[in-house]
């Protein structure tokens, strides 16, 4: 009992000691403790805290705005005038006297990333200036980073499930008031219409597509003269009943390969080079079909493939094919009729250019400007293969001056007729522009030629031309504004069909265009 009674009183001598010990230390305890606490945290673990706390408590420092008159801008600004870091160098001069430091820290990821981009050699100084940015905005850089690859995610995402990115929308609208005279003709003032809307859309940076509709009712004037050599260039009579006209698809093979496609509209001069681009448009160039291009390069239209190569920097060379019915089951791509063209266009220096043009027909040999005979110069044959070849070249005389000239000749066989006869068949024009006479961008054109004559013929002198037409013509292009033009002119043709006995007959046109 008393061993017991001593081994309780030790135990609890034992404890009192330990409790005045704990008491003793125990301020001593919270003092460390405190003083732990207190120790400022390392840069790594204030990011970390930052971090963390970034989508609860915002810190201090991110609450306040930066100051044009701050380090942090001061240093930014000393930065982009050392090493042209900006995107726009002007763009730190335009800042009201605050700006957040959201903004603040794209400004200063994009000048960063542009000085990581070229590998500019940096200073001592601009390096120790770089770190202490980065340090203050590191959290804002990840949060840019993140961004950036969230909106690249979705811009690739949108463009594989978009079918055309852009589509642009462009029109042209001509009213014509036009007369022809004649006098074995009886012929009034008409008043014509023609609309075009093209939609074009890109689907890489290296292609385009391209489909116009068109709705016209302006009068072919050969039905009143009975000759093609008439004819204005840019008419066509269909009651303005809006059809697909052209459908066009054009991609850059390699930098200096180009391939054209077309489904539908494609003829034989839309694959080549024009030389005189002032005269061949039907919205403002001539006013006549023939004043526009060299004949032969009207002889087929239909679905269309070309490629063109340039062979350095002055010369380029283009080879096309053409099928009038390639639709039609009986026909398709490579049965009659057809066209193919090849030409080799010449640019030795800024003033001067030429072109030499080849092309191979298949019951296309009519061009729409030249005599009867010239259409068909063989009346009861069906399968007319043709040779063609053409030369033109433009020579700018002064800054707004310009000369040009062709010469077209066609050699036609009868394939299904005995001996299989020839015609030979000549063209030719010379034409005179004056660029900005009167107005900026107006045109003052000129155009004297031979509309195609058949000048020999296998079968005898009845299918020659007996003699000569010649074709004359004068337009002015009155620029008003940048879409609107306005094109009095007038041409003649004397000796109509070839035929001296044949009365003159003198085209008079407005052509008013509109572009949008």
């Amino acid at each position: 009992m008393r061993t017991t009674i001593r081994v309780y009183k030790n135990l609890i001598s034992l404890v009192l000691k330990l409790l005045n010990i704990v008491l003793i230390s125990l301020p001593l305890i919270i003092s460390n403790l405190t003083c732990v606490n207190a120790l400022p945290l390392t840069q790594v673990q204030e990011i970390e805290q930052e971090a963390k706390n970034e989508s609860r408590i915002p810190a201090v420092s991110q609450l306040y705005k930066v100051h044009l008159n701050s380090w942090q801008f001061q240093a930014l600004q000393g930065l982009n005038s050392r090493y042209q870091c900006s995107r726009n160098n002007d763009t730190l001069e335009q800042f009201a006297p605050v700006i957040t430091r959201n903004y603040f820290a794209i400004l200063l990821y994009q000048c960063l990333d542009n000085i990581k981009q070229t590998n500019i050699l940096l200073e001592r100084k601009n390096i120790a200036t770089i770190k202490r940015l980065q340090q203050d905005f590191e959290l804002k850089f990840l949060g840019l980073e993140t961004r950036i690859n969230q909106l690249e995610s979705r811009v690739n995402t949108l463009e594989k499930q978009s079918f055309a990115p852009q589509v642009e929308l462009e029109g042209e609208a001509i009213i014509a008031v036009a007369e022809v005279w004649q006098d074995e003709a009886d012929t009034s003032l008409t008043l014509g219409n023609r609309l075009r809307l093209d939609f074009i859309t890109s689907f890489t940076d290296k292609d385009e597509l391209q489909i116009r509709l068109q709705g016209r009712n302006i009068p072919e004037f050969a039905e009143t003269t009975d000759t093609n050599m008439a004819n204005l260039g840019f008419d066509g009579a269909d009651d303005n009943e809006v059809e697909i006209d052209e459908i066009e698809y054009e991609i850059l093979l390699a930098k200096n390969t180009k391939l054209n496609l077309y489904a539908l509209g494609g003829g034989l001069g839309d694959l080549i080079t024009a030389i005189n681009p002032l005269f061949s448009d039907s919205g403002d160039g001539a006013i006549s079909l023939f004043g526009r291009e060299n004949p032969i390069r009207r002889q087929a239209e239909g679905t269309a493939i070309a490629l063109a190569q340039n062979l350095g920097k002055k010369f380029n060379f283009t080879v096309g094919y053409v099928s009038n019915k390639a639709n039609e089951p009986d026909r398709g791509l490579l049965q009659t009729p057809y066209a193919a063209i090849t030409q080799l266009t010449f640019l030795p220096n800024e003033k001067l250019n030429f072109s030499l043009t080849y092309n191979y027909t298949s019951n296309n040999v009519g061009t729409g400007t030249g005599s009867e005979l010239a259409e068909n110069p063989f009346q009861d044959s069906e399968d007319i293969t043709a040779h063609g070849l053409g030369g033109e070249f433009s020579f700018l005389l002064l800054p707004n001056i310009s000369l040009g000239g062709r010469v077209g000749w066609i050699q036609a066989s009868a394939q299904d007729l005995p001996d299989t006869p020839q015609a030979d068949i000549l063209t030719w024009a010379i034409m005179l522009g004056v660029s900005d006479w009167g107005l900026e961008d107006s045109l003052l054109g000129l155009v004297f030629g031979q509309p195609p004559k058949v000048m020999e013929n296998n079968l005898g002198a009845e299918f020659e031309d007996p003699d000569t037409a010649y074709h004359l013509e004068a337009f002015y292009r009155w620029q008003l504004t940048d879409n609107i033009a306005i094109t009095p002119g007038l041409f003649t043709i004397f000796n109509p069909e070839h035929n001296s006995e044949n009365d003159s007959i003198l085209v008079g046109t407005i052509r008013t265009t509109w572009e949008f």
